[in-house]
């Protein structure tokens, strides 16, 4: 009979998983998901068999996904009138679904019967890598959290992120927290105590070394920029009256706006395209052909009847162009399996347009203010595999993007270093236009220029230059990394069935 893990390791595993979160914005701690990955596997091995690892890798993901998302209950309950109870179990069911991702982790780790050394610093960074990978598609992906982007952009592994992306970065982080496992356990052994702290020296160098290449390079004169945050509350954004204060207020930050390129967020103009006054439609394009500007506008499109797109266009001195948004959010945009789901969520959810069309790829980025900007919508910065495919024809990315949905809570920050990351991965700067925030220009490493403040009605203004040539990533996406764990894990598994 299996024996029943101690309480002690539950709430250790558990409040472990918690402390990882504090590696990401806004706390910014990059060391806290290596410590708290080195304690879940001590307790790993204090599990002995595979079940036992199974149920401390799911609590320790309950302890990380459930703090870390805990935000999601302000779209449910605050603006989806979902029961608040019914919202706490949506977020325990959905933080216990991504538990299971380190669940197997555990499970798979005792399948692969080999030493400490290869089991800690390749077996087990190659399958946390994969589950992550894996997560970022399974059921329309969802890649938040990723450990990767908890480097983002000030941490010793960050500069791994345009080799590989961000799960190379997590491979790496994955790697670190398995030496530090190794090192408390050849305190007796001098030679491999040395040799452990060699392999971090050596990584730690070639990590700062990275840091001093410039994959990338600026190109031409810099580009003046402008990010209008409305600040509309996401309560009332799509009442009658405030549909009309939208277009003034806009239109009133656009002609006070004297850049290159203004950048409206996500639904900015709450109605169809085809609805929009012809007024404020005359209005951005002589302003722009005036002051020879261009302007994007998130709007939503009916080009058919009961065909809906969330979609960004251009108004101004370039010829109007428009981006259908990819990748589109399960239960906000559409209903998965709809003819059975969308009675019982529309029963508890409100969701304005829900049965929303998704726009094909690939999309040119929009030639606008002599610039080649690669266009994305909300959530789509997370996936950075999508990101790439405009590149390297792109040379700004800009994300327009609503995290109203989400209040005052620590989810749009977080949302922010994932954009960070995908300039980080690509060597280009992106531009960030939101709602309520975080508007921001970030630049072709990820650090932040410059910052609105958030919940205030803001113009950020600044300057930037566009980018060309090519980060690794840019070439070779995430499949370099996800070949690279596979071949370990086959070449591992072969070489114990050779043995």
């Amino acid at each position: 009979m299996l024996k029943k893990i101690p309480a002690i390791i539950e709430l250790l595993a558990t409040l472990s998983g918690a402390l990882a979160v504090s590696g990401f914005a806004p706390y910014n701690f990059w060391p806290a998901p290596i410590l708290s990955l080195t304690v879940l596997f001590l307790l790993w091995q204090r599990a002995g068999n595979a079940k036992g690892a199974v149920e401390i890798g799911f609590l320790w993901g309950m302890g990380f996904f459930v703090s870390g998302i805990s935000w999601i209950n302000i779209s449910l309950h605050d603006f989806g009138g979902m029961p608040l109870l019914l919202s706490i179990i949506s977020i325990l069911l959905f933080g216990a679904l991504l538990s299971c991702f380190p669940a197997l982790v555990g499970y798979f780790i005792f399948k692969f019967h080999h030493s400490p050394h290869i089991r800690w610093l390749l077996i087990t960074p190659s399958l946390w890598t994969l589950s992550e990978w894996i997560k970022s598609f399974f059921l329309t992906g969802f890649p938040w959290l990723s450990l990767g982007y908890s480097q983002t952009p000030n941490g010793i592994l960050s500069s791994w992120t345009p080799v590989f992306g961000v799960f190379g970065t997590s491979f790496l982080i994955v790697a670190v927290a398995g030496l530090l496992l190794l090192l408390t356990k050849s305190q007796k052994n001098f030679r491999t105590t040395a040799l452990y702290l060699f392999l971090l020296i050596c990584l730690s160098s070639v990590s700062f070394f990275l840091k001093r290449i410039n994959w990338t390079h600026p190109i031409g004169d810099t580009v003046s920029v402008s990010l209008l945050q409305g600040n509309f509350p996401q309560d009332k954004k799509f009442d009658d009256n405030m549909i009309q204060l939208a277009l003034e207020r806009y239109l009133t930050m656009v002609n006070n706006s004297h850049s290159q390129l203004i950048i409206l967020p996500e639904s900015a103009f709450p109605v169809f395209r085809q609805e929009l006054p012809e007024y404020v439609t005359d209005d951005l394009t002589n302003l722009g052909r005036t002051q020879n500007s261009d302007i994007l506008v998130g709007i939503f499109a009916e080009p058919e009847p009961h065909q809906y797109y969330n979609s960004v266009f251009s108004f101004g001195h370039s010829p109007s162009q428009i981006y259908h948004k990819v990748h589109l959010v399960p239960f906000g945009e559409f209903i998965p399996l709809s003819p059975i789901l969308k009675p019982l969520i529309n029963s508890v959810l409100k969701i304005p347009l829900d049965d929303q069309q998704s726009g094909s790829l690939p999309q040119p980025p929009m030639r606008v203010a002599g610039q080649q900007v690669a266009v994305d919508i909300c959530y789509e910065d997370v996936f950075g595999d999508q990101i790439v495919k405009s590149l390297p024809q792109a040379t700004i990315l800009a994300n327009l993007t609503n995290d109203a949905w989400f209040g005052k809570s620590i989810g749009p920050e977080q949302h922010l270093q994932m954009a960070q990351t995908r300039s980080l991965e690509t060597g280009r700067p992106m531009l960030r236009a939101t709602n309520t925030g975080v508007t921001a220009i970030i630049d072709a490493t990820g650090h932040i220029i410059n910052r609105a403040p958030r919940e205030e009605i803001f113009v950020l203004n600044g300057e930037i230059h566009g980018y060309q040539g090519n980060t690794p990533f840019d070439i070779f996406g995430n499949s370099a990394i996800v070949s690279l764990c596979i071949i370990i894990l086959i070449l591992t598994k072969y070489r114990r069935r050779v043995r």
